[in-house]
């Protein structure tokens, strides 16, 4: 009775049990760690942002207070309130040194050789008294430069204490006086500044702005400091590196993803109203909108409203500290007068080249913002080719007659003027070279489309809520330009609109696209930076992208990279986003020639509907051609050749894709490499998609692809492999009528592997000719369906 008593009780209490203890964090130390309040206010802690890069499983005390040293701290009693709450197993991170050094102050001042070395000791042995487990933390730097832009460290001798007592003591550092010297260097002088408060006063409510503060810390700059301490446990692989928050991308944490500025503004309205415009949908504002602007700016900055009502106007040009807001309602409608658009220096395929004003310019600006619901229309229409295939032909004689324009000699396609017809029978592009000036280019001026929104060299950009629509050209380009808010930012072109890229990130920095919604005629989300010779002159990458949260509609690519990469690609983040309708997925162009290293991209939870091409593609053999045939159209293969590898060889490597569907596409997965070089690396994990074919593997290496459902619908190989090397298909899972499952073609290749796969379904597992055997492929299980097994398991 007795046994069965206690066995009882033991169920009873498992059954009950109390959740596990989550794991304790008590942060004491001074402002550059302290939580700050957050209604409008742009101070932070370091410490605030801290508890954002751990799991659930961990508990955040921040004790630390603004002007605290470790005197002040103790003789305040902050330390006996923490030493009251510590338990056994609980962490305390101290970091003081900030207000220790106030000699001027008796009651925080401690002298480094003593006092503050007793303090600490004092703090540590306190701390294992109590059987918690105490980290040191040396004081974060200061910004300061020199008159020739050289770091000045102002901390003296105390970041050389907390080593010292560090070792001496046995418990583990973080180095942040280190770390983030070597963040603020790398910032430079004027970028560091967006780390710290320097912040003018009128911006915020709660703040009552300094000329220069290099102390207290940005949202920005808290934010990147807390990820230096989360680096330090991370690379001392500390006790509590278990507790770091990973990321929605297997291979980072969430601490190592790109961090961007986002530009805040004074809080001085100027309405256009006030300068003459007028909301009739006919009178030009050009003046007064640029009058505004030019106002808004010698006050120092802050929002220039556009109220409610139809706004006609020609090129708005942009000023730094400025936020152009379009309230709700609020319509700007670009002028279709091409007499308003001048010819300018912009650029052209990497190069200094003739283009007519954009609708919106900003260049060489920094602190720049386009806001509000409202909408700009560029009325493309007037300015963009139209292929008479892709309209009915009501819609076409429709648009002859309210457009005007002349027809090229075929009669298929229409222009807007003589001048933009024959800017196509000379192909002039608008280079400037071999000394041409903008005047050698006005007979060809109306083929010379602008961008709409052109951001140019800029820095500290806020793009949200604003529906740009009907763009001459690409909608929205920004090129090398660095710190990029694009938030619920809205474009809608037409699906026939030629050239009308939603958006194209061009050798651009940290850019942030949240909840953004494209529907366009040509590319969604589009990455570049440069072409051939221009691109790797210019040797700028568009690097530390993340793309979260958007739907991408009618485009010819839903996130692309490409075909203008020649400056590279690199540490770009998408997840969560939707591509409904558009021609191709995942789409990564380019050719020989362009030269450029495209790596580290990471993809992670994406759905696909209605694709008219590929899921996901890579190609380096990009032909400039639209995605999906139209017209009678024809796509010749390729002249498979090897060339030697130079400076104009692409390249293509380390691809990380996860949990990605697709609910039809003409096929599944295409990759193309070239012989000389192959497209590398490439990881995908559990797929699900439903295409006519299946997955295309051409001049590839090390493929991986691991818990893939293929639903295909043709009589093609399931899986067709191409002069290709190193490919492992892990847990494949198909409809069992497949014809043939894997198809190998081609002498170069080998080490091919299907593994984890129930290869009886199909009626004939493998196909292997022109060069390729069945020595070529390895199956890692037998099969386990056949039917001449289980006759011998009945027998038995």
């Amino acid at each position: 009775m007795k046994k069965i008593f206690s066995i009882a009780l033991v169920g009873l209490i498992m059954a009950f049990q109390l959740p596990e203890k989550p794991v304790r964090i008590f942060m004491i130390g001074d402002s550059t760690m302290a939580n700050k309040p957050v209604e409008d206010n742009p101070e932070r802690g370091w410490g605030q942002f801290f508890p954002q890069y751990l799991t659930n499983d961990v508990e955040v005390k921040n004790h630390a207070v603004n002007g605290r040293s470790t005197k002040s701290f103790i003789k305040e009693g902050r330390w006996d309130t923490v030493m009251n709450q510590l338990q056994p197993g609980d962490y305390v991170i101290i970091q003081f040194g900030h207000n220790d050094s106030k000699i001027e102050d008796s009651t925080r001042y401690a002298a480094p050789q003593t006092t503050y070395r007793e303090n600490l000791i004092r703090f540590i042995n306190d701390a294992k008294s109590k059987g918690a487990n105490p980290i040191l933390v040396t004081p974060v730097m200061r910004r300061k430069f020199d008159s020739k832009g050289v770091f000045v460290d102002q901390h003296g001798e105390y970041p050389g204490v907390v080593k010292e007592v560090a070792a001496k003591l046995n418990v583990p550092l973080i180095d942040l006086h280190k770390s983030s010297q070597e963040l603020i260097e790398k910032e430079g002088v004027e970028n560091s500044k967006r780390l710290f408060l320097n912040i003018p006063a009128g911006h915020f409510k709660n703040y009552k702005g300094k000329p220069e503060d290099n102390t207290h810390f940005s949202e920005y700059g808290a934010a990147s400091v807390a990820s230096l301490v989360c680096q330090s446990i991370k690379e001392q692989n500390l006790a509590l590196a278990k507790y770091l928050k990973p990321s929605d991308f297997k291979e980072k944490f969430a601490f190592e993803l790109p961090k961007v500025y986002v530009p805040h503004f004074k809080k001085d309205t100027f309405n256009i109203v006030n300068y003459g415009a007028i909301a009739d949908g006919y009178t030009l504002n050009s003046k007064s909108i640029n009058t505004a602007i030019d106002s808004c700016a010698a006050n120092g900055g802050g929002t220039v409203l556009i109220p409610r009502g139809a706004w006609l106007t020609g090129p708005i040009v942009m000023k730094s500290n400025i936020d152009l807001h379009l309230a709700d309602g609020a319509l700007v409608i670009f002028t279709p007068d091409f007499n308003q658009y001048p010819l300018v220096i912009s650029s052209f395929e990497g190069v200094d080249a003739a283009r007519c004003q954009a609708p919106v310019t900003a260049e060489n600006l920094e602190n720049i913002a386009i806001t509000g619901k409202g909408i700009m229309d560029g009325n493309g229409y007037y300015w963009r080719p139209l292929k008479k295939s892709k309209m009915s032909d009501a819609e076409w004689k429709n648009h002859l007659s309210k457009y005007g324009g002349v027809l090229t000699e075929d009669k298929k396609t229409w222009y807007s003027s003589t001048k933009a017809l024959k800017g196509l029978a000379d192909n002039n592009i608008g280079k400037l070279k071999g000394g041409k000036q903008l005047k050698d280019f006005e007979d060809v001026k109306d083929f010379l489309r602008p961008n709409m929104i052109r951001i140019a060299n800029c820095k500290n950009i806020l793009l949200q809520d604003v529906t740009f629509e009907n763009s001459p050209a690409w909608t929205t380009h920004l090129m090398l330009s660095d710190h990029i808010t694009l938030q619920n930012l809205r474009v809608k072109n037409p699906w026939f609109g030629t050239n009308t890229d939603a958006l194209d990130l061009e050798s651009c920095t940290h850019a942030n696209v949240q909840g953004c919604v494209f529907d366009t005629g040509d590319d969604g989300i589009c990455i570049k930076s440069g072409r051939d010779e221009e691109g790797r002159k210019r040797g700028r990458p568009t690097a530390d992208i993340i793309v979260n949260n958007c739907v991408v509609y009618h485009s010819h690519g839903g996130f692309v990279i490409g075909s203008e990469m020649s400056g590279g690609a690199n540490n770009i983040y998408v997840s969560n986003t939707n591509f409904i309708g558009s021609d191709i997925g995942l789409r990564f162009k380019t050719t020989r020639g362009r030269g450029g290293v495209v790596e580290n991209i990471y993809v992670n939870n994406v759905n696909m509907l209605d694709i008219p091409g590929e899921a996901i593609l890579f190609d380096m053999y990009y032909a400039a051609q639209d995605p999906i045939n139209t017209g009678g159209e024809k796509r010749e293969p390729p002249k498979v050749e090897f060339k030697a590898v130079d400076e104009s060889t692409p390249i293509f490597r380390n691809f990380y894709f996860r949990n990605i569907t697709c609910n039809g596409a003409a096929k599944g997965i295409f990759v193309r490499g070239i012989p000389e070089m192959h497209v590398k690396n490439v990881w995908m994990e559990n797929l699900l998609l439903q295409a006519n074919e299946g997955v295309d593997i051409q001049e590839a290496s090390n493929i991986n692809i691991n818990n893939l459902v293929m639903v295909s619908k043709n009589s093609k190989p399931l899986a067709y492999i191409l002069n290709s090397d190193s490919i492992t298909i892990n847990n494949l899972n198909y409809k069992d009528s497949a014809d043939v499952l894997v198809q190998l073609q081609g002498e170069r290749t080998k080490d091919i592997k299907v593994l984890n796969s129930n290869t009886s379904l199909a009626k004939q597992k493998l196909i292997a000719d022109f060069g390729a055997t069945d020595k070529t492929i390895q199956w890692a299980l037998p099969v386990v369906n056949d039917k001449a097994t289980k006759k011998k398991k009945k027998k038995k």
